[in-house]
């Protein structure tokens, strides 16, 4: 970012130890929530559960109606009212805020995060961390550098029958792992068409929600969550619901950047405005006789064995080792062993399927501690499980199977792949 913007977006180092406020042991966290669409709305709703760690002190959006609502929401919860901020900005300028939650679209994560890491707020940051892989890296050289508590919204890694799960293959339940499956059939109806508008609705800053994207008309498809399906402010699947298994993939198998990545697929059945892949398969290659797959697809879909669950879709991973299989979801997880593969535990969940309230209660703790490391899925976790979904778009993208060298953070011998690990931004919104 260079220093007119530097001075323009956000307070330097001296001055944002100076904004932290001091709390005590008994102070409640003051949260700002950024980003009030259906995930921010949850925000609200699972940080309303934590009154005895904080309060919802403001709510921030481009829209006007969806602040309004915000605040409603929060009242009926049993807050105060809280601020409106209609500008990211105005939050990271305000003193009395100890922390934000980034609920915005995709391509905003970085800037949010980066932006309030500066301005010393601590970051509950949505998953993926990142849009692309550039953002990731200085995500984490700006939570290190001036010490900020970065969590990313994988709430998995705070569920207690997944943390069993991932500790029993840790401790050699079904052997050596040589592949972990993560699987996302979600069913996804097609999006269809939308005109192009020269203005956007009343009460929308489309400016500012476009912000490091490239400058276009509004479309109400590319506005109201549709954004996930189009490149400049989405992931496609793999980066939406697929980035949660892929972060259980990584954990259960302590897996990082892999050696090759090949990704095939494409946008299958719908004629309609999506630019993603709504079917796609990838394979990450090791190098040391281990790989991940992970395959989506928003099409009609049986269940994929063992994960045998009926309805439209099928939402896990799968774990296969020398001494058998280990199968995670939402509701719980199974070990098979032996050649027969006989069921051997069945682990239930403790009816919290899908629960966010402890990761931001884990977010808060954290916030008072200091301690990064106490973080359940600490910004440099998020930014590695991300890190492969841009790895498999890129090689959908580009057609190609890719050779990747981490220590680099490039590709080998494929300038035409490099440039989709950033992206050309949109001045003053620069990474």
């Amino acid at each position: 970012m260079s220093p007119s913007s530097s001075r323009r977006f956000f307070l330097g180092a001296a001055t944002a130890a100076a904004a932290q406020r001091v709390m005590g042991a008994n102070d409640k966290v003051n949260v700002v929530v950024i980003g009030i669409g259906g995930r921010g709305r949850d925000h609200i709703a699972n940080y309303a559960t934590l009154g005895d760690l904080c309060n919802i002190s403001g709510v921030c959006d481009v829209n006007q109606a969806a602040r309004e609502k915000a605040q409603a929401q929060v009242q009926k919860l049993g807050g105060a009212k809280p601020t409106e901020y209609d500008n990211m900005k105005k939050v990271f300028a305000d003193k009395s805020v100890d922390a934000v939650s980034v609920a915005t679209p995709n391509h905003w994560h970085a800037l949010a995060t980066i932006w309030a890491c500066q301005a010393g707020k601590d970051v509950y940051v949505e998953k993926p961390a990142c849009y692309n892989i550039y953002e990731g890296q200085r995500m984490i050289d700006t939570a290190r550098k001036y010490g900020r508590m970065v969590q990313v919204g994988s709430q998995s890694r705070s569920l207690p029958y997944k943390i069993r799960a991932m500790q029993m293959l840790r401790d050699g339940a079904i052997g050596k792992i040589y592949l972990a499956k993560g699987v996302c059939f979600k069913r996804r109806k097609s999006i269809g068409h939308a005109p192009e508008l020269d203005k956007p609705p009343a009460g929308v800053d489309w400016d500012q929600f476009l912000g490091p994207a490239p400058l276009r008309k509004f479309t109400e498809l590319r506005f109201a969550y549709n954004w996930h399906w189009f490149w400049d402010t989405g992931n496609g699947d793999i980066g939406n619901q697929g980035v949660h298994e892929m972060d259980i993939a990584r954990w259960g198998t302590g897996l990082g950047w892999p050696k090759s990545v090949v990704s095939t697929g494409g946008k299958l059945v719908y004629q309609d405005d999506q630019e993603t892949p709504n079917t796609q398969l990838t394979t990450f290659d090791y190098g040391n006789g281990q790989q991940i797959q992970f395959e989506v697809r928003g099409l009609p879909s049986g269940p994929e064995w063992p994960l045998k669950k009926a309805g439209a879709n099928t939402i896990g991973d799968v774990f296969y080792g020398s001494e058998g299989v280990l199968a995670v979801d939402h509701q719980g997880f199974q070990i098979y062993k032996g050649e027969e593969l006989t069921l051997s535990e069945d682990g239930k969940t403790d009816g919290k399927t899908w629960d966010t309230a402890p990761h931001m209660a884990n977010f808060l703790k954290a916030v008072k501690s200091r301690n990064y490391k106490e973080l359940h899925a600490e910004i440099e976790i998020g930014v590695l499980s991300a890190g492969l979904c841009h790895l498999a778009n890129i090689s959908y993208r580009t057609g190609k199977k890719l050779d990747f060298d981490a220590t680099k953070q490039r590709f080998i011998n494929a300038p035409d792949a490099d440039k989709l690990l950033t992206r050309d931004y949109r001045k003053p919104y620069v990474v």
